[in-house]
């Protein structure tokens, strides 16, 4: 992270000391992949599913015996003493091929769970990012118009020591001034909470102050925006596929379980030589192979492993169909909310060019009569409350944005 912090100074916000941070939004997006615990998480989760994969494809430990008689048995070459014995058990055939395909297939859905999640960072990363942006346009503003109603407040005290204002008018001013002043120690305390939400998202400390672009300019929405991405390559629902594929295959391997399995081993018998007479191969010890067959008679778990991978691919496909209504309802809304704020923007970039207009008509005329000074502080605070209204506006477009971008699955 040291290498984006390009600066570090000392300043009091909120009675705490701060660093400052200068990356770009990109670059932020960066630190949330590398850091974000959730996004590690996820990963490890894959990480883990994957070790599954050779676990279940694998066979079973073979079994090792040793038998000692207590009593030898006696035979034609000689008495049994003891005897040791090792058996491999083999599943049927493509048992155990069909149980890695069930584990990989899990793997790969945990994959794109871990892209989805990374998708989603992304947006709550912007989607934290933007907030700042406004509240940092808001205090430039605020300042802006202190500045303004200050060059206001020397204007009319002019005009009252010249008789062409009334004191009332100065007042006025002064009263406007102290609510903007506190209005902007209120939007410095609102970035308080906002840089912690978003430096959590980073996984770094609290104390970091997020710089923010000084302007954002509209960017242009293409009608549809990605939206025949929108089914085709989000990782929820390809997760989900994957899911379905797995179910399926584990509903194969309840069947494959259900057959025999065969096994083969080997025994060695210890045999002790007779003394009372001579026979051919005296003490010579035994060996011995052998096959063995597991019989399923019990049908019950295999019946019900199979009903179990049948209802969840029902499951599956309701979830399926669940996601795809809750992605394109998203996908709307969100459109909705980036239209809305559009228009928004292009009303208010209006209505802020004509109150202007209309602001310097009242200075020229207040400076000529004197009169109309209280209209002219009226309408400084709509055009206050237009420029305002655009920084928010401008927020809503980029949020309904970053939340398009999450729902077509568009990578950074």
């Amino acid at each position: 992270m040291k290498q984006y912090i390009v600066i570090i100074t000392a300043l009091l916000l909120v009675g705490l000391s701060t660093k400052s941070s200068a990356q770009s939004l990109e670059e932020s997006l960066k630190l949330a992949a590398e850091n974000n615990p959730l996004l590690k998480a996820k990963y490890a989760d894959f990480e883990a599913a994957m070790q599954k994969v050779a676990q279940v494809n694998s066979l079973p430990d073979p079994t090792f015996s040793f038998g000692y008689f207590i009593s030898p048995v006696e035979t034609r070459v000689g008495p049994q003493r003891a005897k040791v014995g090792l058996t491999q058990m083999f599943p049927w055939f493509g048992t155990l091929k069909t149980a890695g395909n069930v584990q990989a297939l899990q793997a790969e859905a945990k994959y794109q769970e871990f892209i989805n999640a990374k998708n989603e960072l992304y947006m709550q990363v912007k989607s934290a990012w933007y907030p700042i942006y406004e509240v940092n346009q808001k205090i430039l503003l605020q300042k802006e118009n202190k500045d303004i109603l200050s060059s206001y407040k020397q204007l009319a005290t002019t005009g009252f020591k010249n008789d062409k204002g009334s004191m009332v008018d100065v007042i006025r001013v002064d009263i406007m001034i102290e609510n903007t002043e506190t209005e902007i120690k209120l939007l410095q305390d609102q970035l308080r909470p906002l840089f912690v939400h978003f430096n959590k998202l980073l996984n770094r400390p609290d104390s970091i102050v997020v710089q923010v672009d000084q302007k954002l300019n509209i960017v242009s929405v293409p009608l549809n925006y990605r939206k025949d991405s929108l089914l085709a390559n989000h990782p929820l629902l390809q997760s989900l596929d994957l899911k379905m594929q797995s179910a399926q295959e584990a509903e194969e391997l309840s069947k494959k379980q259900g057959l025999p399995k065969f096994g083969v081993g080997l025994d060695y018998v210890f045999v002790g030589e007779r003394n009372d007479m001579v026979v051919p191969d005296n003490g010579k010890n035994v060996i011995m192979p052998m096959v063995s067959m597991s019989i399923p008679i019990y049908r019950g778990k295999y019946k019900a492993a199979t009903k179990e991978a049948q209802f969840k691919q029902e499951a599956i496909a309701n979830y399926k169909t669940n996601t795809e209504n809750t992605l394109v309802s998203n996908y709307e809304m969100a459109w909705y909310e980036l239209d809305k704020a559009r228009q928004l923007i292009e009303l208010y970039n209006t209505q802020v060019s004509k109150t202007e207009q209309a602001i310097s008509l009242l200075e020229t005329a207040y400076s000529n009569s004197g009169k109309d000074f209280e209209e002219i502080l009226r309408m400084q605070q709509e055009l206050l409350k237009y420029q305002i209204a655009t920084a928010t506006a401008t927020k809503a477009f980029y949020v309904a944005l970053a939340k398009l971008d999450y729902l077509t699955s568009k990578t950074e």
